[in-house]
This record gives structure tokens, C-alpha cells and sequence, in this order.
């Protein structure tokens, strides 16, 4: 039985994790090295991080400068970044990749905001999957008799404030979110 609620809590620890992940990709018109995390460049045909194939440092709150470990990499690192959908534009500078951040418009803010709940909301859904299957395994054994009706409503109610409490995590990852891309 506490299989069940230690697999749900690590099951919703994940689905916060995942959310975490996909804030950070959202741009805030700040330069964050973390943005270029999920970038991929074409290492002599190997898709690789670009974490892996060059340093990424912050500049200053507008630029990001990225240093590739070889010279020959610059011009595939710079194209990469072009294509991707973070809307960047990088320029070559000497052995570096100086990549400016754009500052965001009132309506791209809003849009991103938008995008930002839209992932909360997503994660709430996942957590809540999750206490469901896992209310639904506590009622399977109920009806086997392999637990009686007391423990399942203890473990429900445990599992409904591990529930409670990811929720509130969202909510205040989302919130925290909604501030940064507002801040201007």
C-alpha cells in the first residue's frame, strides 16, 4: 500500500520536474543560458547538445555569448540557432557566437503568459490522472480485501495531500513565471 502512494508521489514529482523544464524554455526577454538548453547541433552527424560541444555564458541581462570547443563548429552552432523556434538571431564575433535577446512586445507577453498556464494547467491534469489511478489500485484492493476501508481512506487522504500540495507548487511556479514575463 505505500508502494502505491511513494510510486504516486514520485510520479507527480516527475510531472513538476517536466513543468520546470518547460518554463525554462519560455523566454523572458532576459538572457539566461538555460534557454539553450534543449538545442541540438549536428556533431559530425550526431545530434549533441550544444551544452556539449560549446561553453554558453550570460554577458550581460541581453546577450548570451556561445564559445564552441572547436573553431569549426561556429558556423553549424550559429545555423542551429537561427532554425530553432526560439526566434534568435546570432552573430559570429571572432572565435564566439554573440546571440542578443530581443526584448518582448506587451502582445508577445501576453501570448507567452497564455502558453505558461497552458502548461500548469497540463500539469495539474497529469497530477490528478495520477490520483485517480491511484485511488482507483486503493479501491481494487478494497474490493479484494486485501486492505480494509479505514487504511484506504487514509491512504486516499494522503495521497490527496501530496495532490494538494503539487497543485500548489504549479500554481506558484506559474505564478513566479507570469512575474518574470511581465517584469520589463
Amino acid at each position: 500500500m505505500d508502494e502505491l502512494t511513494v510510486s504516486a508521489k514520485n510520479k507527480m514529482q516527475k510531472s513538476l520536474e517536466a513543468l520546470q523544464s518547460n518554463l525554462s524554455k519560455v523566454r523572458t526577454g532576459r538572457a539566461h543560458a538555460g534557454i539553450l538548453d534543449h538545442i541540438m547541433v549536428d556533431y559530425y552527424g550526431t545530434p549533441t547538445q550544444l551544452n556539449q560541444v560549446a561553453i554558453v555564458n550570460v554577458a550581460d541581462a541581453t546577450n548570451l555569448i556561445v564559445q564552441p570547443y572547436e573553431k569549426n563548429m561556429k558556423p553549424v552552432i550559429e545555423k542551429t540557432i537561427r532554425d530553432s523556434d526560439l526566434g534568435l538571431n546570432p552573430a559570429a564575433s571572432g572565435d564566439s557566437i554573440r546571440i542578443p535577446m530581443p526584448s518582448l512586445t506587451e502582445e508577445r507577453r501576453r501570448e507567452l503568459i497564455k502558453i505558461v498556464k497552458s502548461e500548469g494547467e497540463g500539469s495539474k491534469v497529469a497530477i490528478r490522472n495520477i490520483r485517480r489511478d491511484c485511488n482507483d489500485s486503493l479501491k481494487k484492493l478494497t474490493k479484494d480485501k486485501e486492505i480494509s476501508e479505514d487504511e484506504e481512506r487514509k491512504l486516499q487522504e494522503e495521497v490527496q495531500k501530496s495532490t494538494n500540495q503539487y497543485i500548489t507548487n504549479i500554481d506558484s511556479m506559474i505564478t513566479a513565471k507570469e512575474k518574470d514575463l511581465l517584469t520589463v
